[in-house]
């Protein structure tokens, strides 16, 4: 790890990283790297994720399809007790 990334680094983010190092019996710069790693795996994956028109059009039809479904009030008091009638 060069030191001027160490030396750009907040004083109290480079605080976190030697405790988080500690906690974890590692160097610091063994720290460093996996804090990037999985800082960056988190980002990557913080991505917008749109659907294609024939996912989007599939998507739709099957919402359309479930709202059309009638209601059943008797599926929805499946173990429960009727406390009013008994």
């Amino acid at each position: 790890m060069s030191e001027t990334v160490l030396l750009d680094i907040d004083p109290v983010l480079l605080e976190r990283v030697r405790r988080f190092a500690a906690t974890k019996g590692w160097s610091q710069p063994a720290a460093i790297t996996h804090l990037i790693e999985h800082g960056l795996f988190a980002c990557e994956g913080d991505v917008t994720v749109a659907l294609d028109d024939t996912d989007a059009h599939i998507l739709q039809a099957a919402i359309e399809a479930l709202e059309k479904v009638e209601d059943d009030p008797g599926f929805s008091l499946i173990g429960r007790i009727d406390v009013a009638g008994g």
